[in-house]
């Protein structure tokens, strides 16, 4: 591809298309797109988001398959056939977000969660970083190629995906074990950015990412009168003082010198002890939500329990009084973490070469500590990267997303996938 070409394509790429289908996709379906990580909270329906993102590929002239496993939650695939002689390339981002909890708390958007709202060159509403304005990156960098009058020799795969913030059961996990998709490299489009307190910002790749878990600990007291503690066995008291063991317990798997990030931690979600209109007795049990995340290679569900178990155990053999343990939480995954993908062997090669050409330096290699889709991809043996311009560690609310970086970050997408799938003009 020609210098000329690539600079012809990048110039098309602009902050007003982008801007406006970000505009479009953020309040798209919401809030029955909502979908909370609890195991016991309901899933959300993806399907206005969907039937949207369908429509954008289609207007391209892309077929559109709208695959799902239970009513409401189609799966989005887009196909750009190529050639032949080019590899498969799957290009993801997932449909669904977070809860976006109380209006009120969005004070940058008038409390109106996916009302996308611009001050100076940030983006503010639920779904800006996670993930539909990198989303909106992904479909106009496929634009981009096709209105070029470019023709790849392999195939894109545009592949949106529901169910991803319950870790992907009835999104990437169905497609990939059930539906039968198959590619030679994969590219989640998802927060790997970060913003310097200077203005200057960047976009790493993550060629990795660590696991999570979600363990249920309960603590068994001895209920007595408010009037008379001495008599009781508070299991919240005891609760607080396992929670600061495990806060700096070290676990059997700690990260490789190469692994990058920090070490598994362990940090309470949720807290539950006595019954309501019984405050004058202490409780007689106290249930937390623990979410462990930072898991490195080697961890799996069980060395996690043991590890916790232990902890425990020694806390109990200085306390008589203490009763607790430690199980899986209800219905919820383990997610292992991922190794690391070789920097000189693709995706990364063609995404590093990309960046230099925008940015004009070199992108920084990490491990993500957060899950994407990225991990069912690579578990399933696929090359598979993350790389986006949403913040990486986005704030709960008014979650934002620069204009700027997703600009440039559209462009890079755009010449990596003229490098991974052979595109030529036609």
């Amino acid at each position: 591809m020609t210098p000329e070409i690539e600079n012809k394509i990048m110039a098309s790429i602009t902050e007003a298309d982008w801007l406006a289908l970000a505009r479009e996709l953020i309040p798209a379906g919401q809030p029955r797109a909502e979908n909370p990580l609890d195991p016991d909270m309901p899933h959300g329906h993806e399907e206005g988001i969907a039937n949207a993102v369908a429509a954008e590929l289609q207007g391209y002239g892309l077929p559109v398959e709208l695959v799902a496993k239970r009513p409401g939650r189609p799966n989005v695939i887009g196909t750009w056939a190529g050639t032949g002689g080019g590899p498969v390339v799957i290009l993801n981002d997932h449909l669904d977000t977070y809860p976006a909890g109380d209006p009120a708390d969005w004070t940058e958007t008038g409390g109106n969660p996916f009302h996308a709202t611009r001050k100076g060159d940030f983006l503010f509403a639920r779904g800006t970083s996670d993930t539909r304005g990198n989303l909106a990156c992904t479909l106009l960098a496929v634009k981009a190629l096709i209105q070029a009058g470019l023709k790849p020799r392999g195939t894109l795969k545009c592949v949106y995906t529901v169910d991803e913030e319950k870790d992907g059961p009835d999104g990437s996990i169905f497609l990939l074990d059930e539906w039968g998709l198959k590619g030679d490299v994969e590219i989640t489009c998802e927060p790997t950015g970060w913003t310097q307190p200077d203005g200057r910002w960047g976009m790493d790749i993550a060629t990795s990412n660590s696991g999570h878990f979600l363990v249920q600990l309960e603590v068994v007291g001895q209920q007595g009168h408010l009037w008379r503690p001495d008599t009781a066995v508070n299991p919240i008291d005891k609760t607080m003082g396992l929670l600061a063991a495990f806060g700096s317990m070290r676990f059997t798997h700690q990260p490789p010198a190469t692994y990058g990030g920090t070490p598994p931690r362990v940090t309470a979600l949720r807290i539950q002890g006595g019954v309501a209109r019984e405050m004058q007795f202490t409780p007689g049990r106290c249930s937390t939500v623990l979410g462990l995340v930072g898991l490195v290679p080697g961890m799996t569900a069980e060395s996690v329990i043991a590890d916790l178990q232990a902890v425990i155990a020694t806390a109990a053999a200085a306390d008589s009084e203490l009763r607790a343990t430690v199980r899986p939480y209800p219905g919820a995954l383990f997610v292992s973490a991922t190794a690391e993908q070789d920097p000189a062997a693709e995706p990364v090669k063609a995404l590093s070469k990309a960046y230099a050409r925008v940015v004009g330096s070199t992108p920084r290699l990490y491990r993500k500590n957060a899950f994407n889709d990225t991990i069912r991809f690579s578990e399933r043996g696929i090359p598979a990267v993350t790389f986006g311009p949403g913040e990486d560690g986005w704030p709960p609310k008014n979650e934002y997303i620069r204009i700027e970086k997703s600009v440039a970050a559209t462009r890079i997408l755009a010449l990596m996938l003229i490098d991974l799938l052979g595109c030529e003009p036609t």
